[in-house]
């Protein structure tokens, strides 16, 4: 991720400074601190009646035509639930109802410098499937037999589902 150089605030120079016990940026005309915090995401496990999962092939980059989890970023009026919900409809056409959260991770990205991603558990949803937004592709897959995922953080839902629900 490209360092930034002027101030949000004032537009100062910013400069690397040792502050908080690590390196930040800091602005020499004002002196605030840019905080660099992840970016807030969500995606969603979607589970049918025969324990397949929802995966959506990706039609952007990053990983374009590989499988994924449907989701993506928070905006700013929003909840991570809502997030993930608005996701989904968008990426598959899909009405959820969330079940459960699934966990919280991060996840590198050289253009956000990391993302924070929330998961949650679908069971009940409701429409016709049809890949949209940023989805070229969707299918459910046998939890046995998962395609590889483009990004870890949706590896390791998986994994925490599959050690919740079919140890």
């Amino acid at each position: 991720m490209p360092a930034k150089k002027f101030c949000p605030f004032c537009s100062g120079l910013l400069e690397q400074r040792t502050t908080e016990g690590r390196i930040r940026s800091c602005c020499r005309e004002c002196g605030k601190i840019l905080y660099e915090n992840p970016i807030p995401a969500a995606c969603t496990l979607v589970i049918d009646t025969e324990n397949r999962l929802l995966l959506v092939r990706r039609a952007v980059p990053p990983k374009k035509g590989e499988w994924c989890l449907p989701g993506g970023f928070m905006e700013l009026e929003e909840s991570p639930e809502d997030t993930a919900l608005r996701e989904l409809f968008e990426e598959t056409g899909l009405r959820g109802k969330i079940h459960k959260l699934i966990g919280v991770t991060a996840h590198p990205s050289a253009m956000y410098g990391a993302v924070l991603i929330t998961g949650f558990l679908i069971r009940t949803f409701s429409g016709e499937p049809a890949s949209g937004d940023d989805a070229m592709d969707l299918a459910f897959f046998p939890m046995t037999a998962l395609p590889p995922l483009a990004f870890d953080s949706h590896e390791r839902f998986v994994r925490i589902y599959r050690d919740l629900y079919m140890a």
